[in-house]
């Protein structure tokens, strides 16, 4: 009886779910709208039309909507996949240079070809800040940057007088036009400043620099400081 039992029981217990695995052409589409959308909030800023960053990624309206329902669902996949990329290059750089200032100088123009200045304009109005998954990759980020600018201080290659949030910063500003000017063959540009940006960085110092070196908690004090003005305002 028992056995009778446990046959009925089995063959009214609902069979497991299988959850389908995304299409190989499903992911394809899905990498081709974040690299296009990340361009080209690079090259005009977070409010494209989504129908252009559609265009440039080769797929219709419909396959971007139903990736990327709002635009602020794009916006924070381009985010993660700008800060999630730039850190395994910094990664890779510690790794592979044993030259601190070489793996600093490797990782800041790979930074840039990581369109690293598409976060800027991303973290104003309504995008999530403190989102789980951005906030585990923020930390991500500063510490593997942190960790180069430590090293090459430690070995006497970088200028003592900056710190991480200076490098930060000015990769921000170098490697972004401004929005909507469409600055064409800008990569060619971005890597001659970069490389007088770091000349500049290199150690002995050559100059006095005014103010003080930019730290990761100079950067989130200002950034809590600009938070509470908009809730303010």
């Amino acid at each position: 009886m028992n056995s009778t039992a446990d046959t009925a029981g089995t063959a009214c217990a609902a069979p497991a779910r299988r959850v389908p695995r995304p299409r190989a052409d499903a992911l394809r589409n899905r990498e081709r709208i974040v690299t296009a959308a990340r361009e080209m909030f690079v090259e005009f800023g977070p409010q494209v039309p989504l129908d252009e960053i559609a265009r440039r990624a080769g797929v219709g309206n419909a396959t971007l909507y139903r990736n990327f329902p709002e635009r602020s669902d794009l916006v924070h996949e381009v985010v993660l996949s700008v800060m999630s990329r730039t850190t395994d290059r910094a990664d890779e750089a510690a790794a592979e240079e044993s030259d601190t200032f070489e793996a600093l100088r490797r990782f800041t123009h790979a930074a840039a070809d990581e369109r690293i200045g598409a976060l800027c304009p991303m973290l104003d109005g309504t995008f999530d800040k403190d989102h789980p998954e951005l906030l585990a990759e923020r930390v991500r980020l500063e510490e593997a940057v942190q960790g180069l600018v430590d090293r090459a201080q430690q070995a006497g290659s970088l200028r003592a007088d900056v710190a991480v949030g200076d490098l930060l910063v000015a990769l921000s500003q170098l490697t972004r036009p401004l929005p909507g000017s469409a600055c064409l063959d800008f990569d060619q540009f971005v890597h001659r400043h970069l490389q007088l940006l770091l000349d500049g960085l290199q150690a002995p110092a050559r100059s006095v620099l005014p103010g003080s070196a930019a730290t990761l908690e100079d950067l989130r004090r200002r950034d809590a400081d600009a938070r509470q003005g908009e809730g303010e305002a």
